[in-house]
């Protein structure tokens, strides 16, 4: 590792100490809460929206965040490590396959939502969270259940 590359890293990590920044992905919805100054006053504003573009780029990683608001489409770029972001948290998780989504850009209404990403495993009832039953049988098991036998597992309760 060179110089930059350590000097890099140093400041990613003091950047982002006391910071809540989420694990996210293109195509989850993320809402941002970033520090506005208006005159001598300092407030926190979130920004809810789909995440449509990440750039990792180290020191200057950055991602664009579109949202609607009052009809109209609305894009924000905000950098991951900046000192006006105060935390980024991911609400839920999209099923996309594509790393830019730019396409959501010319489609409106029920054409620009993205389908959730679901975790079939935790299907257990209506909980959101396995039983322990079912987390026995998958540890007896040694294998992870497909996505066909949790749907009948789910049906027949």
């Amino acid at each position: 590792m060179n110089i930059v590359q350590a000097l890099n890293k140093e400041q990613m990590e003091k950047l982002s100490t006391g910071k809540r920044l989420d694990d996210f992905a293109p195509g989850d919805t993320v809402k941002v809460n970033v520090r506005i100054v208006e005159g001598n006053t300092e407030r926190t504003q979130a920004f809810e929206g789909v995440c449509i573009a990440k750039k990792n780029r180290g020191l200057q990683s950055s991602f664009t965040v579109r949202k609607i608001s009052h009809g109209e489409g609305v894009e924000r770029v905000f950098p991951l490590y900046s000192t006006r972001v105060e935390s980024v948290e991911r609400v839920r998780r999209g099923d996309v396959r594509r790393a830019k989504l730019y396409y959501l850009r010319g489609l409106t209404g029920k054409a620009a939502r993205i389908s959730e990403k679901m975790d079939y495993r935790l299907l257990a009832g209506n909980s959101n969270t396995p039983s322990a039953t079912e987390a026995q049988t998958v540890e007896a098991n040694e294998s992870e259940p497909t996505k066909a036998t949790m749907k009948a597992k789910v049906e027949k309760k």
